[in-house]
């Protein structure tokens, strides 16, 4: 089938960080049209708060995250798409607080998305399903601000048979990660097998397990965080725990703890998977993940990109012969070295080694002999073997 991309004026603006959900929601974002036509995106309606008063409308929008640009705010209130209690504004409106902004995003328009040769690793891949191991920096699927260089893209080019019944955005795409996170995640091939897999992934069936460094010393060897998540009122580029937010329950165990650093290396299991969810619940207990700026400390630990979170571990039925099937990847270099770095700098202050004796990171990263060429989980813990499938409650 013909694959184009819809360019909704509601998507976010072109540098925001991708709010791709780790768990398909099926939520529905837009309403109208006839199928394989455009649909036009619903109304957005928002209430001005206080801290947000004397602002003016064209610069609330793009902090709202409603439109990528000043210009484009201005051009859509000039076309009477963005309302003031029902009414006309200008661009240069001052809100007050309780005011009510609407916003009709005009209908969408439709542009083919095209295969690009993107390197990809294909951890598996039958005549149902492909098993894909995202490096951390690629969007899953084009959005505003993303159209190309896409896993989708990348997709199109590698693997000939895709679904479509998740729509022409994202073909294949059963579950996502987020843009900076690295990992594994399953495409479906065909339409039975899409179905069969997002049935478990509503049913909270597919098994997904993470790996995470992160801010402070966890002093319990587990915990099960459950909080609401919705979008941040404060700001729609972030997700929050929030009253009336959806159910959110995600576990861990603790596999190191840095004490000297004041880091903890975690175990995650998702059960369920909303928006930026293990980011937002580690967040929300004190204990962010590292390299994530948007939940944790704005000055970047060890010089990361992203945040140092890897989805580890994949298992679900197959659609077809009906077993299980289970997937493992190593997380990227990027992740290592920052063990290793913890690693080295705890070994060096208990046995107090003389600080010139540390390797250099890079160096290591890429020498035959480097610990970095073989993940070894072990290195890192006091646990003599990988924790199995199914080790975190």
């Amino acid at each position: 089938m013909p694959f184009k991309r819809i360019e909704s004026p509601n998507s976010q603006a072109p540098n925001a960080p991708d709010l791709a959900t780790e768990e398909l929601d099926l939520e529905v974002d837009l309403e109208g049209g006839e199928p394989g036509n455009p649909q036009r995106p619903e109304l957005v309606r928002l209430s001005v708060t206080p801290a947000e008063a004397d602002s003016r409308v064209d610069v609330w929008l793009v902090q709202k995250g409603l439109v990528p640009s000043r210009s484009h705010g201005q051009n859509w209130i000039k076309e009477g798409l963005v309302t003031l209690d029902g009414g006309p504004l200008k661009a240069n409106y001052r809100l007050r607080p309780g005011d009510v902004i609407e916003v009709a995003p005009p209908a969408p328009e439709a542009v083919e998305i095209l295969p690009e040769d993107i390197p990809l690793e294909i951890v598996f891949q039958d005549a149902d399903i492909a098993v894909i191991n995202k490096p951390a920096g690629l969007v899953v699927h084009p959005s505003e601000g993303h159209w190309q260089g896409t896993l989708v893209n990348a997709l199109l080019y590698h693997i000939k048979d895709l679904s479509g019944i998740n729509g022409e955005l994202r073909p294949g795409i059963v579950h996502r990660i987020d843009k900076d996170t690295s990992g594994l995640l399953v495409v479906a091939k065909n339409d039975r097998a899409h179905i069969h897999l997002t049935e478990q992934v509503k049913d909270h069936r597919v098994r997904r397990e993470y790996l995470a460094i992160v801010h402070g010393v966890i002093g319990a060897e587990t915990g099960r965080v459950e909080a609401p998540i919705g979008r941040d009122p404060k700001d729609r580029q972030r997700m929050a725990v929030i009253a009336g937010g959806k159910s959110a329950v995600t576990h861990f165990r603790v596999l190191a703890r840095y004490p000297e650093q004041g880091f903890s290396l975690l175990h995650c299991r998702l059960e369920t998977g909303r928006t930026h969810q293990i980011r937002v619940h580690l967040a929300h207990i004190g204990h962010p993940v590292a390299g994530d700026p948007k939940y944790g400390p704005r000055k970047v630990a060890f010089g990361l990109t992203g945040q140092a979170l890897h989805a580890w571990k994949l298992e679900f039925v197959h659609p077809r012969s009906g077993e299980p099937a289970q997937f493992q990847a190593d997380p990227p270099a990027s992740f290592v070295q920052v063990l290793e770095a913890l690693q080295t700098n705890q070994t060096n202050q208990r046995d107090q080694v003389n600080q010139s004796d540390q390797t250099n990171l890079a160096t290591q990263a890429t020498h035959k002999d480097s610990p970095l060429t073989k993940f070894d989980l072990s290195r890192y813990t006091n646990q003599e073997q990988e924790p199995p499938f199914n080790s975190v409650p």
